[in-house]
């Protein structure tokens, strides 16, 4: 196995157009780690106060509309 600086080294020697396929593997890879974890805190509960809050805002009608917040940005 390649130690992380190895792994830089040969990184900093690719050809920018590898180094920028490699970014959009690892951006990808990245993505589904996080949606593995959502989905792992969802199940386990993690997420159930959360959502049982936005619940209560949209219940009392504590919520904006998103093109409303966007304008506002």
């Amino acid at each position: 196995m390649k130690t992380l600086l190895e792994i830089e080294e040969a990184i900093q020697r690719l050809p920018e157009s590898d180094i920028r396929q490699l970014s959009g593997w690892l951006q990808s890879h990245l993505d589904e780690v996080w949606d593995r974890q959502i989905e792992a805190d969802l199940v386990s509960g993690k997420l159930d106060h959360l959502i049982a809050r936005a619940e209560a805002g949209i219940s009392a009608n504590r919520v904006k509309h998103l093109d409303e917040v966007l304008d506002n940005a």
